[in-house]
């Protein structure tokens, strides 16, 4: 199968080792095994001692009861036997259009959002059809715009709640609607749902899960819960006939997850409400701070997000992202996410849920470099 270069994770594998400030981290400010005892309130040794008696088998082929027990937390009507476990949301989104997607399926997918949700159907073999989000709109879908790209052939809408780079988010209302003309067609939603529950205010959020029986959602323990170290990932939905095939493909790509993973992600989710806690005072408090930063700071400006932990911040210098992101690398060791990995020209992604200081001094280097440019 020929498939695009994956644009963002070459300029990240590339470049993120070397960084002095690393300001293009989209994950919550990461936690150690230390850190994540002491915000569950569990007794670390007691829980190694019980993992290191265990014989290291398969595990549970399908994840344990306690895993899936805890990401149905996360959603109002699922049960248990509704989740797949998935090596990462990455595995997931993969899994997902492997196991229903063939040639000459129609899908939609926006842009911009992370390319797995556009290059590895168009790989495939899908008829790919772009919904453009547009800055004007928020970065919201246009449902008129939607409408006209779904027909009988349509098999899988994708979105991204909240978005990737930009940071929007999709009321329910709004997935309510998207919900309509997916059901117009009779086809699936795809919901990339890695940064929900990082919101700016609080509330439940919707997930597509609990408003469409074919609605699927991706998630993982990465972005929201700063375990991105164990590799645990999941699919989420209601229907039956995309179960079946989820399960039956996962026998020949994945087997497990392994035993060590489900452990310390069950154990996490049992205290998914303090790492939660922790995790929106970061992004509240680190998104203040850039956006009084791109108050008092010429040539930036961007749409503040509403969730997430990434912002697409565009400037005013007639210079190809590549170039400036690079040049800003190389002359003052901060490291931001050219926008043309996004298609999105003259531009950057910043992540802004690494520590404070982190976000702080980078955000300096990216104002001493602009100054630099004129």
């Amino acid at each position: 199968m020929n498939i695009k270069p994956f644009a963002v994770e070459e300029w990240m594998n590339a470049y993120e080792d070397g960084a002095r400030y690393n300001i293009a981290e989209t994950c919550v400010d990461s936690v150690s095994l230390d850190e994540l005892f002491s915000l569950a309130g569990e007794d670390k040794q007691a829980f190694l001692e019980r993992f290191c008696a265990r014989r290291l088998t398969y595990g549970d082929i399908v994840g344990s009861e306690a895993l899936r027990e805890g990401v149905c937390g996360l959603y109002k009507s699922l049960k248990p036997d509704e989740v797949i476990p998935t090596h990462g949301a990455a595995g997931a989104n993969y899994h997902v259009f492997c196991s229903l997607i063939s040639p000459g399926d129609g899908v939609v997918s926006i842009m911009p959002a992370y390319q797995q949700l556009y290059s590895i159907p168009e790989a495939i073999g899908a008829d790919v059809r772009l919904m453009h989000l547009r800055q004007e709109n928020g970065y919201l879908p246009d449902l008129a715009e939607l409408k006209s790209l779904v027909d009988e052939n349509t098999k899988l809408i994708c979105v991204n709640n909240p978005n990737n780079p930009t940071g929007a988010l999709m009321s329910g209302a709004l997935l309510r609607q998207i919900v309509e003309i997916a059901k117009s067609v009779d086809a699936y939603v795809l919901c990339d749902e890695v940064y929900r529950n990082l919101t700016q205010v609080d509330g439940w959020c919707e997930s597509i899960v609990d408003l469409y029986d074919k609605g699927i959602s991706v998630s993982s323990m990465s972005k929201v819960f700063s375990l991105a170290g164990l590799r645990m990932g999941w699919i989420a939905t209601h229907d039956k006939q995309a179960l079946r095939a989820f399960l039956s493909h996962r026998d020949y790509n994945l087997i497990s997850c392994g035993m060590f993973d489900d452990a310390v992600s069950a154990l996490a989710l049992r205290h998914a409400d303090a790492l939660l806690r922790r995790n929106r005072t970061i992004v509240r408090e680190n998104l203040a701070i850039l956006d009084a930063w791109i108050a008092d700071t010429p040539h930036f400006y961007y749409t503040k997000p509403q969730a997430g932990t990434t912002a697409l911040v565009y400037y005013d210098f007639d210079v190809p992202s590549y170039e400036f992101c690079k040049r800003l690398y190389d002359e003052t060791g901060a490291f931001v996410t050219p926008g043309d990995c996004f298609e999105q020209p003259r531009s950057m992604r910043i992540g802004y849920a690494c520590d404070e200081k982190t976000l702080e001094d980078g955000l300096a280097a990216l104002a001493r470099f602009a100054e630099t440019l004129g």
